[in-house]
């Protein structure tokens, strides 16, 4: 009991649910191997005794909880003083420094109210009328002057009793889509055109923007993570598991368009030139001969134009540009450009480097910094350079009549041996790996090899790593799609060396981290959209709902799980998501419609069971899906015409009510093979795939452009902005 209440205490479940009416125990080992990396000695029944009485000693004597969150707005939520804070002690002086540093400060009123600590509130005029009698200004007067923020908050009680606390000011929803739209999903390593090195790039996401916003009235295109990769020989393909969330990867960069490029002297522009052709050579060789995308010998390529480009001087102009970009982005850049720098000298696992440099702040690591403050500054360059021309393509979406935009990505965690791992060490728990618990789907549960944020780690830095991760990736997105956006809630922590199935869930402050959430969407004016597919706890879709964030609602698992299990009717669709036909981890709809996906798991020995077996429940599966179309009257074309059948699965997501219907681009063109093969590594080749054909034929952005077939497709959505109609024709 002992063990549990510890574990209690400090967000650590001691038994999950894997399906419904099933309880399992966490291993007692696993609850003293998370505490451990939470800093709670659980080793033995003497430790226990003495953390328990510790965390429960704190507990009481706490006069606040870590962080409050306040919701601005109408109603209950933005009324008043909130309950933790009208519950403290009668004259307890409440103090409130915001993030611009005024400070406004209020008593308690009762008897033993006291004169306020400093009088009036800073900036607030003179001073409001005493509450119930008692001395000093109203809570709730000062409470409604407070700006959007994150703040932090002290409480001193009459008999000196203190506490801290982190405060979090937030707008009570995130911004939400205008009207209804439609818009693509693209891996954009994926969509190579006639002016990329190799991949899809920066110019190229411009260029899709554009040409999809201005002819065929999208309203968003939706990309990958493009955050920071860990180098290596051969790099991890995954945009997943990045080195930085933080910071874009310079190897999305369109070369030609960085300014410099067009100052270079003959000796560098024929250098430059030479580098175009070995990029032109690598682009046929994907386009022309079906090689896969080498990420690796792209980035060569760049990396070596990129090093030319950072000889030729900025202007006066763009000096001061770049100057000001490293002034705001401070001490986080340049964590990740030494970072960089070193890992270049000692490797990408910052684990193995020298004892002194594996700590970021240490007077070795400073020195090194200065050794090596030519590659620092060319890394801190390219972060600046990568930011420009993610501005660049979020702009070109804008001016395309796109109101939402770019939809950004961000993964749920960072590669161990990563930047953002090195930096903010004091933010991870050691020895610890996110991943999932065993359910119906995954006997053996999932290991993402991710470190997790520490809970109390986030509460006590009022949540500053998360919240420039967010500012990070929201200064150029429209909206932002959040992987796994479960995890704002609880993650399930794997001890590292153990099964993921002797993991345990670890539980966050969600109230917190949705405040932070909508505070900083609410600032970048951006849409959030959280992938909530898979095991969701109950309480959460709702809880997103509330404060306006879309879910993703996928057609194929779109059923009445708690009825007849039946293709759930349109009209029944949740209004709030991004309805798509596919994700990037599933197959395409014309492999889904054929049943390829089947015989290419078969092909892998990834099935479970008998290929007959597999496949006779997916002929059923669609089959049941392709009556329903057509009795909607939304195949005119017959069950057995491939094309018209995905049309029809689009035509049948306009009827839903969702706000955004996201269509995945290789299905545009009856591309048959997924992006990435769950359970596969060397397998299958994950993240490498350009967009193809239905015969498997790599095709250009121009030729997507000019596709009859992806026409035919976005005649579908020709009336897109007409309610929603559920009727049966």
């Amino acid at each position: 009991m002992g063990l549990a209440r510890l574990a209690e205490l400090h967000g650590v479940a001691t038994t999950f649910s894997p399906a419904k009416g099933v309880t399992v125990a966490v291993p007692d080992a696993t609850v003293v191997a998370v505490l451990a990396a939470l800093d709670i000695d659980a080793s033995t029944p003497e430790a226990v005794r003495t953390a328990l009485d510790r965390a429960e000693r704190a507990a009481a004597g706490r006069l606040l909880p870590r962080t409050v969150v306040v919701w601005q707005g109408s109603g209950p939520e933005g009324a008043g003083v909130p309950p933790a804070l009208t519950a403290l002690p009668a004259g307890t002086t409440v103090r409130v420094t915001t993030e611009e540093g005024r400070e406004l400060s209020w008593t308690t009123p009762g008897k033993a109210a006291a004169q306020p600590v400093g009088g009036a509130p800073h900036d607030a005029g003179p001073a409001p009328a005493p509450a119930d009698g008692a001395g000093g200004p109203d809570g709730a007067q000062v409470w409604r002057q407070l700006p959007l923020g994150v703040h932090r908050l002290s409480a001193v009680t009459p008999d000196g009793r203190s506490t801290d606390a982190g405060l979090v000011v937030a707008p009570a929803q995130v911004p939400g889509p205008e009207g209804r739209s439609h818009g693509f999903l693209v891996q954009l390593y994926s969509l190579l055109s006639a002016r990329s090195w190799g991949m899809g790039d920066l110019g190229d996401l411009a260029e899709l923007a554009t040409w999809s916003g201005r002819s065929l009235g999208a309203s968003f295109v939706q990309v990958n993570p493009l955050h920071a990769a860990v180098p290596g020989a051969p790099t991890d393909p995954s945009p997943y598991r990045p080195s930085s969330r933080r910071f874009p990867d310079p190897v999305h960069l369109r070369i030609e368009d960085v300014p410099e490029y067009a100052y270079a002297d003959p000796a560098d522009r024929q250098r430059l030139e030479d580098l175009r052709d070995r990029a032109a050579e690598l682009r046929e060789s994907v386009l022309d001969k079906g090689a896969l995308i080498d990420r690796d010998a792209v980035w060569e390529l760049k990396r070596e134009a990129l090093e030319i480009i950072h000889r030729i001087p900025l202007g006066p102009g763009r000096r001061a540009a770049y100057r000001d970009f490293t002034e705001e982005q401070g001490q986080a850049l340049e964590d990740h450009a030494t970072w960089c720098a070193l890992a270049e000298v000692y490797g990408s696992e910052w684990h193995d480097w020298p004892a002194a440099l594996r700590d970021p702040r240490s007077p070795q690591t400073a020195e090194a910094r200065a050794g090596l403050a030519e590659r620092v500054d060319f890394h801190r360059r390219l972060v600046w350079l990568t930011d420009e021309q993610l501005a660049a393509a979020g702009r070109a979406a804008r001016e395309a009549g796109m109101a939402v935009g770019i939809v950004h990505d961000l993964a749920v965690g960072v590669h161990p041996g990563g930047a953002d791992a090195w930096a903010q060490q004091d933010s991870f728990a050691a020895g610890m790996s996110v991943g999932a618990p065993p359910d119906a789907f995954n006997a053996h549960g999932q290991d993402w090899g991710l470190p997790p944020w520490r809970p109390d780690a986030l509460a006590a830095s009022g949540y500053a790593p998360y919240r420039g991760l967010l500012r990070g990736i929201l200064r150029n997105a429209g909206a932002l799609r959040i992987d796994h956006v479960m995890g704002l809630f609880r993650l399930w922590w794997v001890p590292i060396g153990s099964p993921p199935t002797e993991g345990a869930y670890v539980r966050y402050d969600a109230e917190a981290m949705l405040a932070v959430l909508v505070l900083e969407a609410h600032r970048a004016g951006a849409v959030v959209i959280g992938e909530d597919l898979g095991t969701v706890e109950p309480g959460v879709r709702e809880a997103l709902s509330r404060r306006g964030v879309l879910g993703t609602s996928v057609l194929w698992f779109e059923r009445d799980w708690t009825g007849d299990g039946r293709p759930l009717p349109p009209a029944k669709w949740r209004e709030g998501c991004v309805a798509t036909a596919t994700t990037h981890d599933l197959p395409s709809t014309a492999a889904r419609l054929t049943g390829g996906h089947v015989e290419l798991r078969h092909r892998l020995g990834l099935l479970a069971r008998p290929l007959e077996e597999e496949q006779t429940e997916e002929t059923a599966d669609v089959a049941e899906w392709l009556g329903l179309l057509l009795d909607l009257g939304l195949l005119p074309e017959g069950a057995g015409d491939e094309e018209g059948a995905i049309r029809a699965v689009y035509r049948y997501l306009l009827r839903t009510p969702a706000r955004m219907v996201g269509i995945w681009l290789p299905d545009a063109v009856g591309d048959r093979r997924p992006q990435n093969l769950p359970g596969t590594w060397d397998q299958y080749p994950n993240w490498r795939l350009p967009v193809s054909d239905a015969e498997g034929r790599p095709m250009s952005l121009e030729e997507l452009a000019a596709s009859p077939r992806l026409h035919r497709l976005l005649e579908v959505f020709a009336s897109r902005t007409a309610p929603p109609d559920a009727r049966p024709s």
